[in-house]
């Protein structure tokens, strides 16, 4: 039977340094790591040889599971990213070290030579800490993985966040749909960005800018859902071997979102279960929020279908704004809205919020959003309403 070993990690820089060298030792042949955060547990079972990490996702059924990637695999995510981003560097992880994401750092890292500096996250993201743990990286080339709302962070940080985050020659932005007009920001502002798309059954992002990394395949099935493929993909999830013949098969992981290619890039679109069905016709929620992020004085969106009588459903709209959320402002959301993607996505409620609610490491809580919207049946000051037809 091959061993488990379970590396608990709290986002201190020392507990970190435990679970890089478990990772390293995991590469070279030994024991697989289950790397826990707080309140986490570990598990017991047999990853299989060749099993390097297997990472605990709840995904967004809240359903546990735990993903085997095996050393070949994030070898092969590992050196395909650094193609990619025109080679090795010093990496600095700002991310929480159990997800994909930090696991893929640190592999990154130790590929490259040495291991990651570690921003100590133990009291959460911090924009001053953030710099700091960049100048320890030195002088040379440097790369770092965040999430959309500590890169937002950084931008509102300015002075030495900022020039911080423009000495990086990239910065992977994944973990939850960049909204647009942040994504210009960053750019405009001179940050290398590069977004990117995957999971943990991917062994982390495999697509970028749009693009699949070396040797990954994508497929689009009938209805758009997206299909991966490549060296960089799971060997299925541990003791379930019903749930890995349903989504492992072939040599493709058929993932739960919806995309498109658009100018030979691909599009995702939002999980196929978030679905939104308004009178008969669908509309996908991270269309609607791309269309909603990208107009001005809008900084984040998250957008559900709540429950209609007449409709089925309607689409609702969870909207954090610079200003107020006054009748003129929501109308011309709506308008954008209807002329990007026709009468049948335009949100019938608008609600202003201080901040979406999320969940893991940035990904929206649509859940939490549905309750927020529809916490107050009549509308308040800061929400407006209109007929989902003529709005």
């Amino acid at each position: 039977m091959a061993l488990l070993r379970t590396v608990p990690v709290d986002g201190s820089p020392e507990t970190v340094g435990g679970l890089v060298t478990a990772l390293r030792d995991a590469i070279a042949g030994g024991p697989a790591v289950l790397p826990v955060g707080p309140g986490e547990t570990g598990v017991a079972g047999d990853p299989g040889e060749g099993a390097a990490v297997v990472i605990a996702t709840s995904g967004s059924t809240g359903t546990a599971k735990h993903v085997v990637l095996s050393a070949a695999a994030l070898q092969a995510s590992a050196h395909a990213t650094a193609e990619r981003i025109g080679g090795p560097a010093r990496w600095l992880l700002a991310l929480p070290a159990q997800h994909v994401a930090g696991v893929q750092v640190v592999v990154r890292s130790l590929l490259a030579g040495a291991p990651p500096v570690v921003q100590d996250l133990r009291t959460g993201f911090r924009t001053d800490a953030f710099a700091a743990a960049t100048h320890a990286l030195g002088t040379a080339r440097r790369c770092t993985s965040l999430v959309p709302t500590q890169l937002g962070r950084l931008l509102d940080a300015g002075g030495a966040a900022l020039d911080a985050l423009h000495s990086y020659a990239a910065v992977l932005v994944g973990g939850a749909a960049l909204p647009a007009q942040l994504h210009e920001r960053a750019v405009a502002d001179g940050v290398a960005v590069v977004t990117t798309y995957g999971m943990s059954e991917t062994a982390g992002g495999c697509v970028y800018d749009g693009v699949p990394l070396a040797g990954v395949r994508v497929d689009l099935e009938d209805g758009g859902r997206i299909r991966l493929g490549g060296p960089t993909l799971a060997d299925g999830y541990l003791g379930d071997p019903r749930l890995t013949a349903a989504a492992f098969a072939d040599g493709w992981f058929r993932t739960g979102d919806l995309g498109r290619w658009r100018d030979g890039r691909l599009e995702v679109l939002g999980r196929a279960d978030d679905m939104i069905i308004t009178g008969g016709e669908n509309v996908a929620p991270a269309a609607v929020e791309r269309v909603l992020t990208a107009q001005d004085g809008v900084t984040a969106a998250c957008v559900v279908g709540v429950p209609d009588a007449e409709w089925g459903q309607v689409v609702a709209a969870a909207v954090v704004l610079d200003g107020a959320l006054d009748p003129a402002f929501a109308e011309r959301l709506r308008g954008a809205v209807r002329a990007e993607l026709g009468r049948a996505a335009v949100p019938r409620v608008l609600r202003a919020v201080p901040r979406i609610p999320l969940r893991g490491i940035g990904k929206p809580d649509r859940a939490a959003t549905a309750r927020l919207i529809t916490a107050e049946d009549a509308p308040a000051p800061n929400s407006t309403a209109s007929h989902p037809r003529t709005g």
